[in-house]
């Protein structure tokens, strides 16, 4: 004998759902406050402005602190983004696993704020949870190139970073330039871990 009906059990698995993503948000946060001390520091501060048609494209991670998420990734890790005719961007990450296959997830970027704004938030979580703020994670500009070759990534708190580049490799003084601006911002420098990329072929 069924226990609900068919709308009440599908209503009774979503509210399960978001209780327990909700409860594994709560205990990443409380990870992370009991992880290793953090010192004062002044807000985080991005860019100026962001162009989001330069900014579109294939992006080769450089560099990263290490996060959960990526745990398995072992090279090969980039983005490709996409702009969407809603205004919304297409995000497609992909890394090579230690089996050699490549792992791919899509997911979603918008913008806060004006047009150009450089504070975007990005959710791989299916888009019918879209409207939950904690499926949305912060992802702010912090340095970026003239060129748009050259940008780093992260969020209010510090705790992820990344660096990426148009091209798999970048010359030496190019990123010690970039580490000494992220190190200014209070970034630890010695959590960064480089990613292995192979070179474009001639």
């Amino acid at each position: 004998m069924a226990l609900c009906h068919k709308g009440q059990c599908i209503m009774k698995n979503l509210l399960l759902f978001i209780l327990a993503c909700t409860q594994w948000t709560l205990a990443m946060a409380q990870g992370s406050a009991g992880g290793a001390p953090t010192q004062s520091q002044p807000p985080l501060t991005t860019i100026t402005s962001l162009d989001v048609l330069r900014y579109m494209g294939t992006w080769y991670e450089i560099a990263k602190y290490p996060n959960w998420f990526q745990k398995k990734c072992v090279a090969d890790t980039r983005a490709d983004y996409q702009l969407q005719a809603n205004g919304r961007v297409q995000v497609t990450n992909q890394c090579r696993l230690e089996t050699g296959v490549m792992d791919v997830a899509i997911g979603e970027a918008r913008q806060k704020g004006p047009s150009t704004s450089p504070k975007l938030q990005v959710r791989f979580a299916p888009s019918w949870l879209s409207m939950l703020p904690f499926v949305w994670g912060d992802y702010w500009v912090v340095d970026l190139d003239e060129c748009y070759q050259l940008v780093a990534v992260s969020e209010p708190k510090r705790e992820y970073l990344w660096v990426l580049s148009r091209t798999p490799t970048v010359a030496t003084g190019t990123v010690d330039a970039l580490m000494g601006r992220l190190k200014a911002q209070g970034f630890d420098l010695g959590r960064l871990e480089r990613t292995k990329q192979p070179a474009l072929p001639n």
